[in-house]
């Protein structure tokens, strides 16, 4: 039975995971931390019936409590500071915050260079991790991408962490290659400033959409002479994240340092 603490535990993806955890025979929930939350029992927030938990302040609830596994889904200022005091305490973490830097990465993984691991995913749905391996397959071998990914209202950074990590992968798969250069932007004329999106690494274009009523959904589409392809993945509803992320939970202890992405979890 592996011991289980979740940050965030208030938040809505924190409370799925609560669920989730709950759920499962070969796991145990011993900590739920959030500091907007504490002092609350989580029953009384989400429809966690059954469970007396109460939701502490602070992550020495969850050494308190023996945890051997860390989840973290906050914001990125907290993760930095969290991830930090999970690997000098010996815990293992995974981590589906995004808004991550590159060398906020890089530091991550000296901090889990020890007895401690981590898994990072900017997204823990199985069919995102597939979507992102059909996309970096095809990469080499079209002329033109963009990529629209479209999420809930209250989501607070933009590009997601899903998109970028698409692109950054896109383009390693085609320098691999030796392919030649993404087709540039043909527009002379940006009418509205930001019509064209952001451009990520590549020259790559990428849209943001964030509306009421969606979850996370993203489309990546290629173009070449005379046809395009297009590759969506949609989440309806959070239950899609449990999966990848209890995954990485019963995974982590085996997986030396910092892991990024569900592939390695999945052979992909």
């Amino acid at each position: 039975m592996t011991k289980v603490a979740v940050l965030g535990a208030g938040g809505r993806m924190g409370l799925a995971v609560c669920a989730a955890v709950l759920a499962a025979e070969d796991l145990e929930l011993v900590a739920a931390i959030d500091p907007a939350q504490a002092g609350r029992r989580l029953d009384a927030i989400g429809a966690l019936s059954g469970t007396w938990l109460e939701i502490a302040a602070s992550l020495e609830a969850a050494v308190k409590a023996g945890a051997e596994v860390v989840v973290d889904f906050t914001v990125a200022p907290a993760a930095r500071v969290n991830l930090a005091f999970c690997a000098r305490s010996g815990l293992h973490a995974v981590c589906g915050t995004t808004g991550f830097s590159e060398s906020d990465i890089e530091e991550l993984g000296g901090l889990f260079s020890g007895k401690a691991h981590g898994v990072l995913a900017a997204n823990f749905s199985i069919g995102a991790a597939l979507m992102m391996r059909c996309a970096e397959l095809c990469a080499p071998f079209v002329e033109g991408a963009e990529v629209i990914e479209l999420h809930h209202a209250r989501k607070r950074d933009a590009p997601s962490g899903t998109s970028l990590e698409t692109i950054r992968r896109m383009q390693a798969s085609r320098d691999a290659a030796g392919a030649v250069p993404w087709a540039p932007d043909p527009t002379e004329a940006e009418i509205l400033s930001g019509a064209r999106g952001a451009t990520a690494s590549g020259g790559v274009h990428v849209h943001s959409v964030r509306l009421p009523g969606l979850v996370a959904h993203q489309e990546v589409l290629f173009g070449f002479a005379g046809e395009m392809l297009s590759i969506r993945h949609d989440s309806f509803d959070r239950a899609s994240f449990m999966p990848g992320v209890l995954l990485a939970v019963r995974k982590v202890a085996d997986l030396p340092g910092l892991t990024l992405g569900l592939q390695g979890l999945l052979g992909l």
